[in-house]
């Protein structure tokens, strides 16, 4: 669906530490929140959902397919649609999109075309509160062909508190308890950005650092798949089930790739080929893993670690012996923190988000993101977090 954005909300812009709200966007959640709970009480698509999906899709009710149609979520024509039609260039030229007497009956089809679709009713099986595995599911279903659908789904739910509308249509949030968009303190900012712009939430781009084709790491055949290669492509390509190549690489289930990475084609080394890792800033356990050949689980396992801490940069990790001791954590690390006061750890729990954990200490997402170098949003639940106090 609308797959040629000329626009992404609430963009973190890593090498500015930038973070903020959109004008537009809070505005078009106040209009459409009540709507969005009540379709959510009738259909059970998670009002979260609805919201972001509307904020993406009709850029905050300011896209040209949104203004002249009152389409919200770039649904098309399709054989059995029976209403009016608008006609507007999307992948291909001219093409067919449901058009509305007004933005409510929008909102009403969205539910309706989730609620009814083969394709989607899966998603239906899933926690309402589980936004994660929905935008994820949308995705996997075909809802876009965005390789990142999913992500910018998941940044506009959690930079924006929309999974409190889920909880309020459940019954589990009272409304008066609502935390009314706009009301981070954040200052606001909007990026307009096209599609061959680089995303600043991804990593650097590697594929300079490694060879072209098969190479090896540790002794174990490897290559440097690009953001949005299919994993089942590849696996295919090298005569592998799907299923083996994500546990050489230490992946769940995964379609295509995010950001381009290290492809491993065969079971990663239980130790590495060098003593130690030295840890670099905005390392993650994972990629230490991947660069250095070596399986995750025997990472954690040398180094007395669980998969939800991050160690410090500039710590060492050992890659063939036990280390003496676990090294020192980011949450336990001022060197890299220009603050004063002692910090809080912070244990992520159920549902929790950057929102609500910035709220509850008073501070902002993006000083969070700051401290512990945060490149998404995807907590997991048992993550630690280090907050400060200013």
């Amino acid at each position: 669906m609308l797959r040629k954005r000329l626009f992404l909300v609430c963009i973190l812009l890593a090498s500015l530490g930038v973070h903020g709200q959109n004008a537009d966007v809070i505005n078009y959640i106040n209009t459409w929140k009540d709507l969005a709970i009540k379709e959510m009480q009738r259909t059970g698509v998670p009002a979260s959902i609805t919201l972001a999906q509307g904020i993406h899709e009709s850029m905050a009710g300011k896209s040209p397919l949104a203004r002249k149609s009152n389409n919200h979520f770039g649904i098309k024509c399709k054989s059995n649609w029976q209403g009016d039609k608008v006609y507007h260039d999307d992948d291909k030229r001219g093409e067919c999109f449901r058009s509305y007497p007004s933005a409510e009956q929008s909102y009403i089809d969205h539910s309706d075309f989730l609620r009814n679709s083969s394709r989607y009713a899966f998603l239906f099986n899933l926690p309402p509160t589980d936004y994660k595995e929905w935008a994820h599911g949308l995705k996997k279903a075909g809802y876009a062909t965005n390789v990142r659908y999913a992500q910018i789904l998941i940044k506009l739910i959690e930079d924006y508190n929309l999974n409190q509308y889920t909880l309020i249509a459940l019954g589990e949030l009272p409304s008066q308890d609502e935390i009314l968009a706009g009301n981070s303190g954040e200052e606001v900012q909007f990026v307009s950005i096209t599609e061959s712009e680089p995303d600043h939430l991804e990593p650097a781009d590697e594929s300079d650092r490694y060879p072209s084709g098969e190479f090896t790491i540790n002794n174990t055949k490897v290559i440097y798949a690009k953001a949005g290669t299919s994993l089942l492509v590849l696996a295919n390509q090298y005569k592998l089930s799907l299923g083996r190549l994500l546990d050489f690489n230490d992946l769940k289930q995964e379609d295509v790739l995010i950001y381009g990475q290290l492809i491993f084609l065969q079971r990663k080394r239980k130790t590495g080929a060098t003593p130690y890792h030295q840890v670099l800033p905005g390392e993650t356990l994972y990629h230490i893993a991947q660069r250095e050949g070596i399986r995750l689980e025997s990472l954690l396992e040398l180094n007395h670690l669980k998969e939800n801490q991050q160690p410090a940069p500039g710590e060492k990790l050992y890659l063939q012996a036990k280390a003496p001791a676990r090294p020192r954590l980011v949450s336990e690390s001022r060197a890299d923190l220009a603050v004063n006061e002692k910090g809080i750890t912070h244990v992520v729990g159920d549902n929790e988000t950057l929102f609500s954990i910035a709220r509850k200490y008073g501070t902002t997402v993006a000083k969070i993101r700051e401290w512990n170098k945060l490149t998404d949003g995807d907590l997991r639940k048992g993550q630690e977090l280090v907050i400060f106090k200013n």
